[in-house]
């Protein structure tokens, strides 16, 4: 009897020897996957927070099978390139304004659209329901696969000129701009004249006078000292700027099913986190600027209606372009009337 027991017990440690080994096999021809993230802003913005926070997710819950890595401060090239880069599967993941995704996607275009968002909450409702999910799969025709919405948030209005209050004051103002037709049109109505410049490369034309000013997020002009070379800001919130994060669709299409599902639900949290970091990086970004002497100046209602009113052809010209359905849809759902009570 004793025997037998002895025989079962070598049995059975025999197979979980054999499991640890086949275990220690598949682990060890399991491909290990580095994600290279890049992104055009610099460490301590919340942008790139957002991205860190994916990597401390996704590392854990897969346990190490995907190793990633963040390279902030355009150090992987400005935003043509990244996207470029993420079509090629050289770079694997990014977030990004909607401005320079237009470029590739044209729809986009729709989320740059002037004064379309009133508050971050309405924006939200827009970009996280069906209409946001839309537009990220439009970005599969580009080798892109979207996941979320993260934000870079209202763009304000800086020049280091004379302090901005009304359209009158924007007559004549080199203003950089993004990469995009949109938003050179924005400025050509206001009557400044635009100019687009690289994020990477806009601290020094302004500081060299390239430029009289620029338009970006607080957050953008604490985080990259714009204070520095910039005299005023004006509350314009002339465009509600999300920040798209994508990933490349080569790099997605080699993921497992678990190794998806772990990416999109790190997006989501990762979402979360920055949009939480990015409105106290606004708030707290106001008192900085005012500190560092910069003259902050909030629009009246009657002048903020007078610039809406002003960029109202630029809808003219892009309805065309992103759809006039989903134009009215996103408006409406964002503001709760039509966009032709707008015109009356």
């Amino acid at each position: 009897m004793k025997k037998i027991k002895l025989i079962g017990l070598l049995a059975v440690f025999a197979i979980l020897g054999a499991g640890y080994y086949i275990n220690m096999l598949e682990a060890a021809g399991k491909e290990k996957k580095t994600m290279r993230l890049a992104v055009v802003t610099p460490e301590d913005r919340s942008l790139t927070k957002g991205l860190y926070k994916f990597q401390e997710i996704v590392e854990e819950k897969t346990n190490g099978e995907i190793n990633v890595e963040v390279y902030p401060n355009g150090v992987l090239g400005g935003d043509r390139e990244v996207l470029e880069g993420l079509q090629l599967d050289t770079i694997q993941g990014t977030t990004m304004s909607t401005g320079p995704i237009a470029q590739f996607a044209e729809r986009y275009q729709i989320f740059d659209l002037p004064f379309l968002f009133p508050d971050r909450e309405s924006a939200y409702e827009v970009l996280d329901g069906p209409v946001g999910d839309q537009l990220l799969n439009d970005l599969e025709d580009q080798n892109l696969k979207g996941l979320a919405y993260m934000e870079n948030g209202f763009r304000q209005l800086t020049n280091n000129k004379k302090e901005i209050s009304n359209v009158e004051d924007i007559q004549g103002l080199d203003i950089r701009t993004l990469e995009n037709g949109l938003h050179m049109s924005i400025w050509n109505q206001l009557g400044a004249n635009p100019t687009p410049i690289s994020y990477t490369e806009l601290y020094l034309a302004l500081e060299q006078g390239t430029v009289d000013g620029q338009e970006n997020p607080v957050g953008n002009v604490t985080t990259a000292n714009f204070y520095e070379v910039q005299e005023y800001l004006t509350k314009t919130n002339h465009v509600y700027n999300a920040s798209a994060f994508m990933v490349s669709k080569p790099f997605w299409d080699s993921l497992t099913e678990g190794q998806k599902s772990v990416m999109s639900d790190a997006a989501i949290e990762s979402r979360d986190y920055q949009r939480k970091l990015n409105k106290e990086e606004s708030e707290e970004g106001y008192d900085l600027i005012e500190k560092k002497g910069m003259k902050v100046t909030e629009l009246s209602k009657k002048e903020r209606k007078e610039m809406v009113e002003a960029v109202q052809p630029v809808y003219e010209k892009y309805k065309s372009i992103v759809g006039e359905d989903l134009l009215n849809q996103v408006f409406e759902d964002a503001n709760g009337f039509p966009l032709e009570e707008l015109k009356n």
